[in-house]
């Protein structure tokens, strides 16, 4: 299985780490938007081929399939261009930042009937997997879940703390990660609000937001977004349940009391985006479609405009 990567930042390295477990995966062309550090990686990582010009890479023979891990403005459009070139596409999250796109890659996947799977990690993470099998056991249902995700941005950088050059999204990103784990834990959702703090006078984007989410089972969600938190960084998700409560911290998971539950045995590795590419390359390789498909992660994209449309 031969994957070229697009997009050389803080994720698609995360994403290089995971590929090199991964028996018969071979990594044949990197992009990036600067020659220079994109050549670097390639070198760090083994690969033999670098390059700016993401369709020049689309023609190349040594291609199956891509991963994107691009600004988010360009998913959708970098989605559709892989599948025409006849490559399977893992894109990161988000799938795109309108339904509009959303539903294009969508109809493109159908027609060509190739894998399209989006980077919804956290169905993946040891600690969801744990809860999403004890709820399928019928051991756990949620009543609640109470999610923080909580970064300090105030300037336009990465996770390794270096400048971006497009600009991150509270909504279209990191609210897709729990909206989507929401309905993938406890059922469709069938009712959604939204408020938002201020919008910041450069960025041009919220810095801080509330999302109320409430399933089909009756289970709701209480999501709190932040930019401006300087504290602990990332996601913090506390299940609320009828038999227990879980508070699970990336691939960590912990109950009510913060005793740890050992969750090293829930699948092959421990790293949340491995998994997520061992995945697309097993659905790929056995002609399947994958968890996370574009199909069952779009009814979350629809949530997301929804709730756009709220914020006007």
């Amino acid at each position: 299985m031969k994957i070229a990567l697009a997009g050389g930042g803080a994720f698609g390295e995360k994403h290089l780490d995971g590929l090199k477990n991964i028996d018969g995966v071979e990594v044949t062309a990197l992009v990036g938007r600067r020659l220079e550090p994109t050549q670097a990686m390639a070198d760090k990582y083994g690969v033999g081929f670098a390059t700016t010009d993401y369709e020049a890479m689309l023609e190349r023979d040594d291609v199956d399939a891509v991963i994107l891990c691009t600004p988010t403005q360009m998913h959708a459009d970098q989605s559709i261009k892989a599948m025409n070139a006849g490559k399977h596409v893992e894109v990161e999250i988000p799938l795109a930042d309108s339904w509009a796109d959303a539903q294009a890659v969508m109809d493109k996947q159908k027609e060509t009937g190739l894998v399209c799977m989006v980077g919804h990690t956290r169905r993946f993470n040891p600690s969801h997997q744990y809860v999403h099998n004890r709820i399928k056991a019928g051991e756990f249902n949620i009543q609640q879940m109470d999610v923080q995700t909580y970064f300090f941005r105030r300037q336009n950088m990465n996770a390794k703390g270096q400048p971006r050059s497009w600009t991150d999204h509270l909504l279209w990103h990191h609210a897709a990660h729990t909206v989507d784990l929401f309905a993938y834990q406890a059922g469709p959702i069938v009712q959604a609000n939204a408020i938002q703090g201020p919008i910041h006078p450069d960025l041009g984007i919220a810095m801080d937001m509330s999302i109320q989410l409430k399933a089909e089972s009756g289970a709701i969600c209480t999501l709190s977004l932040s930019f401006n938190n300087d504290g602990p960084l990332g996601t913090f998700f506390r299940y609320i349940g009828d038999t227990d409560t879980y508070i699970a911290r990336y691939d960590d998971l912990v109950n009510g009391k913060e005793e740890a539950i050992d969750v090293s045995k829930v699948d092959v590795s421990m790293n949340g985006i491995e998994l997520q590419d061992r995945e697309f390359i097993a659905a790929i390789r056995e002609g399947r479609e994958p968890n996370s498909s574009v199909a069952q992660v779009l009814p979350c994209y629809k949530v997301l405009h929804d709730l756009e449309q709220q914020l006007g």
